[in-house]
């Protein structure tokens, strides 16, 4: 069976996109969607996503990490979906649609920016030496002295792994303070089990960190992330974050066939 696909990336996040509109796809073949995220042996990406009709909605996203499991919501994914939905004539420049996490709002310029709304944020936990929180997925955020030469996959993994998060585990962020509204982050992604050169999640989630615990007090903050440059903005009131927006590129690769 011959499998169309196309490819996208968001700051270096990169997916696999299938238009699964006709519900063709196998989607319980968690070993096809490995393989088919594999960067050795497959397309290669971090992520895979389908596009689906959805009966309230424009549409449906449907993702899985590249280890062929169905995950949590992933922002850059997100975006780059938007994007793709938006090649497919499935929207114009404006969207909402249907996630794991539940209805999302989007708009894309015409420089081909993504704005996407992410879920609001309430539950905090701050302790001395972390923050954790969820902005669609679980994020662990940390600051660190020397993140340029820190060793992500490594100390990363041994958090995800650990007592704190259990069996589940979490994602994890290490982050440098540039000034009072840039932080710079890198991203251990559980699932893909490495550090990815962005994570829309990830940044959302270190900015509304950054924020609750006093870093700053900037509601639009710039996030240096491997991959290029990403911005979160959001409303506070109180203890609760809303009307949060992650935006940034979102680029179409290639597209192709591979047999299935």
């Amino acid at each position: 069976m011959q499998l169309h696909f196309y490819k996208y990336q968001g700051t270096g996040n990169d997916f696999v996109m299938i238009d699964n509109r006709s519900e063709t796809f196998p989607k319980e073949d968690t070993q096809l969607i490995a393989r088919l995220c594999d960067r050795r042996f497959g397309i290669g990406a971090d992520g895979l996503i389908l596009l689906e009709n959805d009966p309230e909605t424009d549409f449906k996203m449907v993702y899985y990490n590249s280890d062929g499991n169905q995950s949590s919501m992933c922002g850059n994914g997100g975006r780059c979906l938007v994007a793709f939905a938006k090649q497919m004539e499935v929207i114009d420049n404006t969207t909402t649609f249907n996630a794991i996490d539940g209805l999302h709002h989007a708009s894309v310029s015409d420089d081909g920016i993504v704005s996407l709304q992410m879920i609001d944020v309430v539950n905090i936990k701050k302790e001395s030496d972390y923050t954790f929180l969820n902005t669609g997925s679980p994020h662990h955020v940390q600051i660190v002295e020397d993140l340029e030469r820190f060793n992500v996959k490594d100390n990363g993994a041994a958090i995800r792994y650990g007592a704190l998060y259990g069996k589940e585990g979490s994602n994890i962020n290490f982050v440098k303070k540039i000034d009072d509204a840039t932080f710079s982050l890198r991203t251990y992604e559980r699932g893909v089990e490495d550090e990815t050169l962005a994570c829309g999640t990830g940044a959302t989630a270190v900015a509304i960190a950054m924020n609750a615990t006093g870093e700053t007090n900037a509601t639009s903050i710039d996030l240096n992330v491997e991959g290029g440059k990403l911005v979160v903005s959001f409303d506070k009131e109180g203890d609760q974050y809303t009307n949060v927006y992650l935006k940034g590129p979102a680029k179409f690769v290639f597209e192709g066939t591979i047999e299935i």
